[in-house]
């Protein structure tokens, strides 16, 4: 077969494609398949994507994204499945997923890992929120051959739409990136970390105040590894700007990691992500209850679900005191991920997508 990729960003560039198909390429090839990777933002357009200002540039960096897919239907005909990324363009109307579905007749697999249909465009593209065309999500759900979501939530929303949704979650390459361990025997300082993109950066908020009193008892460091740098008023914080080059080794130097939510429809959505990376580097997960992450997380057994302030400061003085605790913990939690949120476990999962 022959499957063509319509994606929203350059190759190796974006978290959830890395994590939702590019990382399963290869199993592609290895059946005997051959695939074709298009993008609609350019390598150039991508620097500048979610930076402030700049309009020029990206108004010109959609049109010619725009001009790239209508030459690109001329591949649609060569192509057995079109696997679609959340949308194969960023604003509009979905006219190339109607195109390819109605006019070539062709079978799309629709994946995507967030509650996408929920307006929810960041401060610096705030230019385009109107014509994000959000609803479109439910119409290209309902003309796809299959729906690949990333938790049961999405699955349910686009089960209004389609009798073939299915959950096909986010998952780790525990063998060959996120393929070491935390040694928490460790003696030195103690690192409280916390990854993501300058969209998450709000969620912290609500952790702060218990860092504040815990930094009046115990020395430790507050690491936030981002794009864009936090305003906190800790003294333990550190940032750390996100490198993929170095992205394993420095998550590495956590000893814990937080994913604190709101509970609100569009983090019912996430996929666990953050406390998925964490737990495959042996490092025990505080989540909030939302979304996927009281699927993941078990309290005592792989790491901690925060329902109130008293439980996050619970929970990290614990972790603070015991090493042998944060060891145990992190090693239940490497196991939760190599057996069930890993590529290993989760590939001929992905593979039925295409039969």
């Amino acid at each position: 077969m022959h499957i063509l990729f319509l994606v929203p960003y350059p190759p190796g560039k974006a978290p959830s494609q890395r994590f939702r198909f590019e990382q399963y390429l290869h199993f592609l090839a290895g059946a005997g398949h051959t695939y074709q990777l298009e993008s609609f933002i350019s390598e150039d357009t991508w620097g500048i994507l979610y930076k402030p200002g700049h309009t020029l540039h990206k108004a010109l960096g959609i049109i010619g994204g725009f001009l790239r897919r209508f030459l690109l239907l001329f591949s649609v005909p060569k192509a057995d499945f079109v696997f679609i990324h959340r949308e194969a363009s960023p604003i509009g109307p979905p006219i190339f997923e109607w195109i390819i579905a109605k006019v070539f007749g062709k079978r799309i697999v629709y994946d995507f890992d967030d509650a996408i249909w929920i307006p929810n465009t960041s401060a610096a593209n705030s230019i385009v929120a109107g014509v994000k065309w959000h609803h479109k999500v439910g119409s290209i759900c309902r003309w796809a051959y299959k729906v690949s979501c990333g938790n049961a939530y999405l699955r349910d929303y686009a089960s209004q739409f389609s009798a073939r949704a299915i959950v096909n979650p986010t998952t780790i390459d525990t063998e060959h990136l996120h393929n070491r361990v935390r040694n928490q025997q460790q003696q030195e300082k103690f690192v409280i970390g916390w990854t993501g993109t300058h969209s998450t950066l709000k969620y912290l908020d609500q952790v702060v105040p218990v860092l504040s009193r815990l930094e009046q008892e115990f020395d430790f460091e507050f690491r936030v590894i981002s794009n864009q740098p936090p305003s906190l008023p800790l003294r333990s914080l550190v940032y750390q700007p996100w490198h993929k080059e170095t992205e394993i080794e420095d998550l590495l130097s956590f000893h814990v990691g937080l994913m604190p939510l709101e509970d609100d429809m569009w983090a019912k959505g996430k996929c666990a992500f953050k406390a998925l990376q964490y737990m495959a580097l042996g490092e025990p997960a505080l989540v909030s209850p939302v979304g996927m992450n009281t699927e993941v997380v078990q309290n005592d057994v792989n790491g901690y679900v925060c329902v109130s302030p008293t439980d996050w400061e619970t929970s990290l003085r614990k972790l603070l005191l015991d090493p042998e605790l944060r060891q145990t913990l992190g090693a239940k939690a490497r196991q939760t991920i190599v057996e069930r949120y890993s590529v290993a476990a989760n590939w001929p999962n992905f593979l039925a997508l295409f039969s």
